[in-house]
């Protein structure tokens, strides 16, 4: 049990231990991590200078957002906004974005996929992989860098059992071998294995490289070949924000599609930051897979039990978030107001990576990989990073996010072009400052 769950155990049955008795398993083991949330939270309130933590993109002080997006909150009628959406979602937006994949991934041209069922966010379309395809103690495969929240999603709420590999070789490129010896010793354990993969990662900003994914894609399908059924869940939040030539342009859910009929695709995406709307909870689950017989039946199958977790959950996703969503993508300014954002994103990370060039920092920090979505980490060399974050914010009012022991990691999304150098100037600073050689 995680240690702040246990201590709100205890606040709970000092106050009535009859609430204790009735709490589930998962209540029990229920609880708000301080991570990346918290973190957020203090540097909402001092980090006066620069906030590097969180999530979204910003824009000349204000919320990076387009105009197709905003200009329809004005315009939408109270029938496409206020009533009850259908737990599946909206037919025209599950049309439009099952029809922007096959775009986005020229590879899925002429392979059958399920229409994407809306879920709330892609956070809840994970938590409904997870309520329709694991039972407690099932595992799924993760790399140890990971965001958080999969851990309370699929091991806290679900049981499931995290299996872990290091993401990066040599700290340079995607760890095959790590992947591909998890993969195997839970396939020998197991007749079913779940892997989870998140390209451009939360938290590296790593994508992998075609012949990378092309291998990641044959091992998995190696796998199914020997006999082990095989989830492939792809959580393609930034899908994209690639920034360089040799990054995989596509998702890996289209080399899996139709792969193997042990092996189900699983794609989870959404506008969240694709069309940067995070706050209107407008997520995608989509299946794809080998069927006999009519694909649309049986997609159909998967679909209505999909929708009937959601209307068991939350009923059904914001009509209104649904709506503004399919509008902007109606728009026939959306390509371009998506291109526009993209290569300011694009100069972020290029401009990040320049200034990373300089060989002040090489002492204080190493670089983990980097080529896309909206973060990068650092691995600190001589101090802690909760420490670090902690001296940043109280003495510069800088916010970044700590992880783990030795990982900083740093929302580029969120800073200008010309506050990146200034940045990483103040977290040496802080480092000298911590290490005694620095200017009080």
């Amino acid at each position: 049990m995680n240690p702040i769950a246990r201590d709100l155990n205890q606040i709970i049955e000092k106050g009535n231990p009859h609430l204790m008795e009735m709490l589930s398993d998962m209540g029990k083991n229920l609880f708000f991590p301080k991570g990346i949330l918290s973190q957020s939270a203090e540097a909402r309130e001092k980090a006066h200078k620069l906030n590097a933590t969180i999530g979204i993109a910003t824009e000349r002080g204000r919320t990076m957002h387009f105009s197709s997006v905003m200009d329809s909150l004005s315009k939408i009628r109270p029938e496409d906004s206020l009533t009850y959406a259908p737990s599946f979602g909206i037919p025209a937006l599950r049309k439009a974005w099952r029809d922007s994949l096959f775009i986005k991934n020229p590879s899925l041209v002429g392979r059958s996929i399920s229409l994407p069922v809306v879920t709330c966010g892609i956070t809840h379309a994970i938590s409904m992989f997870a309520d329709m395809w694991l039972n407690p103690r099932d595992v799924v495969i993760l790399p140890e860098m990971m965001w958080g929240n999969y851990n309370m999603i699929l091991n806290v709420k679900k049981g499931a059992d995290l299996s872990t590999y290091t993401l990066f070789f040599q700290n340079k490129e995607f760890n095959l071998k790590a992947f591909e010896k998890q993969v195997e010793t839970e396939a020998k354990k197991r007749d079913k294995i779940s892997v989870l993969l998140n390209f451009p990662h939360n938290p590296s900003g790593y994508s992998v490289t075609q012949k990378e994914g092309e291998r990641i894609a044959e091992i998995l399908a190696e796998t199914a070949d020997k006999g082990t059924n095989v989830l492939a869940v792809f959580d393609d939040s930034y899908f994209g924000l690639f920034y360089e030539d040799q990054t995989m342009k596509e998702s890996l859910f289209a080399s899996l599609c139709e792969r193997h009929p042990k092996l189900l695709a699983i794609k989870v995406d959404g506008a969240t930051k694709e069309s940067f709307v995070w706050g209107l909870r407008v997520g995608f689950i989509t299946y794809g897979g080998v069927v006999t017989g009519d694909n649309e039946i049986i997609y159909d199958a998967l679909e209505r039990k999909t929708a009937g977790s959601i209307r068991g959950s939350i009923s059904n996703a914001s009509h209104l978030g649904q709506t503004v969503v399919l509008k902007s993508l109606q728009s026939d300014n959306y390509a371009a107001e998506k291109e526009q954002k993209f290569k300011i994103l694009k100069n972020r990370a290029m401009r990040v990576k320049e200034v990373l060039e300089n060989p002040k920092y090489r002492g204080a920090w190493d670089v983990y990989p980097f080529n896309s979505g909206y973060f990068m980490c650092l691995r600190l060399k001589s101090v802690n990073s909760e420490t670090l974050r902690l001296h940043l914010l109280e003495k510069y009012g800088v916010g970044l996010i700590a992880m783990g022991e030795k990982d900083l990691r740093i929302a580029f999304s969120c800073l200008e072009e010309n506050d990146i150098l200034e940045l990483f100037d103040i977290v040496l600073q802080g480092i000298k400052d911590l290490n005694g050689s620095g200017t009080q």
